[in-house]
């Protein structure tokens, strides 16, 4: 994990931490933290001007407001037992409130700040650098002079210190700041100090952290800066120590990186460290690497580099006593401040210094577990195709749909798998449905088991055992009418449930949607249900494995499964195509449209338009079919389309441009007719073969079943999104009035309670505001992290590989869902909102779940970074006869926007031509 600290002349940024605890990246020998959240409510309070200095001891965690962050942790530290911090004292924002009353038109600057786009880089380059400058030339008041001084001279006035910034209101949960604020190295002089003070108060306006606060939405009057001043350690070797492990997050191991003299020499790749594994106490791994240089202490003032002795480069810079006492000291800091810690510290006179510790932003969170066993999760999200962090009544409306237990972690679901795993019937079963399906998943699974460290082998004391095998259900035989009879049905519920809603209000809401979710289960986990998708799946794999034994065909259900009836997801897509033949004709709306902005209201706008109506009409009828999804559509607290119909516009408008009328109707026949052709070509060949006929059947069989029933796969889901819209209006509403008798301040409140918290609110009248704003910040921090699709309970994030051995040479490997090969430009889209494209492009994205069908029909190719063979995105892409490669790890990194690319869909990688 980089630490943000520049070399040279003393001085390196801050890195700051992510959720109030200590954080920055000042330079390991003099140490440096830099959390920052006012303990109550997360940003800067006002404090008393009178306190200009507080001495070290003096601060601890509750004192935030006034020392900032970095500061207030060191103090806290401190008062850790066995944990020595260099003394020093802080200059407090009181001090800093000060200047910039002084500062000329600084509160119009600050508004000016304020208004800008956080992309409009040259004017923030110019406004920010326009307020350092006036902060940082600034004279230090008379009496802020006088406190640094006076400390100074108690200290020792002419020793040599380390000046640090310590801002406030800056390091929320949700927002690390890393490498924005100063720190200054061997600062010798009142006079130095001083000066290093004001260039402190001026980095809080880099042009990084103005950026950072605008695109947060942080109000830039909120954050305040303190300075630190510590007494400069001279270490004799210095590093970083991680309680957990930064590359596998497991919680169980500490890592220790250590360099000789300063630890800038480190931070600022100088010289290589050497390294140390500690696990259950001992020592298990070490590399001694070869130091050429160090950083040291520069005489008057400063840093500089000096070459090692060449006898002393092989030399390690902690023995392994060292390291040990190195790795008790870390869990003991993490267990003080609550959760694994990434900690700076120095070596000197035999001491080790503790200069800076800030969590572990970057570690996934463990779901919660009180047994002491091991314990094995899956995500859920990498299955749905929605790895996004969930609002709170999202994640437990979805446990309500469904009757499996489930843990939370991250704001994500995840099943723990641990019973399963043990139990001697069902582990190989689940393992080769997982490898099927996503062979990432099945690795992953595979090597926490090979190493036996978490899961016992089935047999040995595991625990509680699985689910019995039992028979997967039976394949049935292709029957149109089973399909059509339970999409009816599923229409029928959906209909009684509106009608019976609408008279429902109060607590009596609350209690009748909880009563629906058992009507939703036995819609969703129909066992006649199952058996046609399953029936539908098996066949796929059955042709999949027989055409490829007998006639060396590649991924052959592919072909077969384009333009299949009843598959409501790729009906979205092409219905959409419809929408645009209503709206090309008539100019001023594709104007109108074009205008328009993802705020507006669209369907309203189109009534004052020429040609308008027909228009409204055609969106409007869409929207009632499909206007319950949206991205993320499986958490309720999503907008929905319908909601939202603006966030159709873009694919709309490309329809239009890139297609012609009847688009929609020739694309589905020429769908439905080269399956057909494909299903000809592969009988013709299967009757030439050996016990031919006999085997034609069979496959004709297979056929059916895979063309009859793969399309309900896609049905459930949507009649689930579709009762969540019919939840979601009623819960509005009663939101509403929530907020009209002033319990809640806002609608969407609610989606920040759980279900059973949101009942409660509606039956007592009382919404717990601290509450309310704490789930606001978490979920803030949960959408910033990235879930594992295998989380162990000693935190170890796993995500599998692939492990071929048959590809290009820098080909990008994943998993092959959808045959064929297409050259294109690649264009890397974050939101369907922003979707800009074209004919011939291929779409690298991170998922892409049944919301996104709509653009499937302009481009030529997908890539993903989550998926399976049966997810969302695989499904619809062999339906539209898209080539499609799933799984293909920091696709959206690796690519670029732009770059030409080969997807092979038929292999399983991609290649980037240029």
């Amino acid at each position: 994990m980089p630490h943000d600290l520049s070399s040279g002349a003393g001085t390196c940024e801050d890195r700051a931490c992510e959720d109030g605890t200590v954080g920055n990246g000042g330079n390991t020998a003099s140490g440096t933290g830099e959390p920052v959240v006012d303990v109550d409510s997360g940003a800067a309070t006002a404090v008393s001007s009178d306190r200009l200095v507080l001495d070290l001891e003096q601060v601890d965690r509750s004192r935030v407001a006034e020392v900032g962050g970095k500061a207030a942790h060191l103090g806290e530290l401190a008062r850790v037992a066995g944990v020595e911090v260099p003394t020093g004292f802080c200059v407090t924002t009181g001090a800093f409130a000060r200047v910039t009353a002084q500062v000329p038109s600084f509160e119009d600057r600050l508004d000016r700040l304020s208004a800008l786009d956080p992309d409009d880089r040259d004017t923030i380059a110019a406004l920010s650098a326009e307020i350092r400058g006036a902060v940082a030339g600034h004279p230090v008041p008379d009496d802020v002079a006088a406190a640094v001084t006076g400390s100074l001279t108690r200290a020792g006035r002419d020793a040599a210190y380390a000046v640090r910034s310590s801002a406030t209101a800056e390091d929320l949960p949700t927002a690390s700041f890393a490498g924005q604020q100063d720190t200054y190295l061997n600062v010798v002089g009142p006079e130095a100090v001083l000066d290093r003070v004001r260039s402190c108060w001026a980095s809080l306006f880099t042009e990084r952290a103005v950026a950072y606060r605008l695109r947060r939405g942080i109000d830039h009057r909120t954050a305040r800066m303190a300075v630190l001043v510590q007494q400069m350690v001279a270490p004799d070797s210095s590093g970083v120590l991680f309680t957990a492990d930064p590359v596998t997050s497991n919680r169980t191991v500490t890592s220790v990186e250590a360099v000789l003299g300063l630890g800038e020499a480190l931070v600022s790749g100088v010289v290589n460290a050497d390294g140390y594994t500690v696990r259950d106490g001992e020592v298990v791994d070490r590399v001694v690497a070869v130091k050429e240089r160090a950083v040291v202490a520069a005489p008057g003032g400063g840093t500089r580099q000096q070459t090692v002795e060449s006898d002393q480069q092989r030399r390690p810079a902690l023995t392994d006593a060292q390291v040990l006492e190195l790795a008790v000291l870390g869990r003991r800091i993490e267990a003080h401040l609550g959760r694994p810690q990434d900690i700076e510290w120095c070596l000197a006179e035999g001491g080790f210094r503790i200069v800076q510790s800030r969590p572990i932003t970057t570690l996934f969170p463990v779901p919660p577990a009180e047994d002491g066993r091991g314990h094995v999760y899956v995500s859920v999200g990498h299955q749905q195709m929605m790895t996004d962090a969930m609002t709170p009544l999202g994640l437990s409306v979805w446990q309500m749909s469904t009757p499996r237990p489930m843990s939370e972690a991250g704001g994500r679901l995840f099943v723990d798998v641990t019973p399963i795993l043990t139990a001697p019937a069902a582990r190989e079963g689940f393992l080769n449905v997982a490898g099927r399906s996503d062979p990432l998943l099945r690795d992953a699974l595979q090597t926490v088991l090979d190493r036996g460290d978490i899961v016992p082998a089935p047999g040995e004391e595991a625990g509680p055992g699985g689910p019995p095998a039992g028979d997967p259900p039976a394949m049935i035989d292709a029957d149109p009418d089973l399909v059509e009879e339970l999409i009816d049905r599923s229409r029928a519920s959906l209909a009684a449930l509106a009608r019976d809603i609408a008279t429902q209000h109060g607590t009596e809401l609350l209690d009748f949607i909880l009563e629906d979710f058992g009507e939703l289960r036995r819609l969703l986990f129909d066992p006649r249900g199952a058996q046609v998708f399953t029936t539908a799946m098996d066949a796929a794999w059955w042709l999949g494995e027989h055409l490829h034994a007998w006639l060396g065909e590649e991924n052959a259900a592919d072909t077969l499964t384009q333009s299949v009836p009843n598959n409501v997801t790729s009906e979205m897509g092409l219905a959409l195509l419809d929408v645009a033949d209503a709206i090309r004709p008539h100019p001023q709306v594709v104007a109108f449209l074009r205008a328009a902005g993802d705020g507006d209201d669209v369907l309203d706008g189109l009534a004052g338009v020429e040609g308008g109506g027909e228009a409204r009409d055609a969106l409007h009828a869409y929207l009632e079919r499909y206007g319950m999804r949206c991205v993320g559509e499986i958490d309720i607290g999503r907008p929905r389309w319908s909601e939202r119909p603006a966030a159709l516009v873009p694919v709309i408008l490309g329809n239009v441009e890139n297609f012609e009328a009847g688009a929609g109707r020739r694309r589905f026949d020429q769908g439905r007719h080269e399956a057909w052709a494909k299903e000809q070509e592969l009988l013709r060949r299967v009757r030439a073969l050996p016990d031919g006929e006999a085997k034609a059947v069979e496959t004709k069989v297979m056929i059916d079943r895979l063309r009859t029933f793969i399309g309900y796969r896609e049905y459930p889901k949507f009649g689930m999104v579709s009762r969540y819209l019919v939840y979601k209006r009623a819960l509005l509403r009663e939101a509403e009035r929530l907020v009209t008798d002033g319990v809640l301040r806002d609608r969407d409140d609610i989606f920040l309670l759980r279900f059973a918290e949101l009942h409660d609110v509606v039956r007592t009248g009382r919404a717990d505001d601290r509450l309310i704003r704490e789930r606001r910040e978490a979920l803030d921090g949960y959408r910033t992290l990235t879930p594992p699709r295998v989380l162990t309970s000693d935190g170890e994030a796993l995500s599998g590989a692939y492990r071929r051995d048959d590809l290009p040479a820098d080909a990008l490997v994943g998993l092959a869902v959808s045959t064929g090969t297409v050259e294109g430009r690649a264009r890397v889209v974050a939101d369907l909102a922003e979707a800009d494209l074209e004919p011939g492009d291929i779409l690298v994205t991170a998922f892409t779940d049944p919301s996104w069908s709509p653009v499937f029909v302009t481009v030529e190719a997908l890539v993903t970074e989550v998926g399976g063979l049966m997810t969302h995105g695989a499904v619809i892409a062999r339906e539209y006869g898209l080539p499609a490669v799933v799984g293909v790890a920091g696709a959206t990194r690796l690519i670029r926007d732009g770059q030409r690319i080969r997807v092979n869909g038929t292999s399983g990688y991609v290649e980037i031509l240029r």
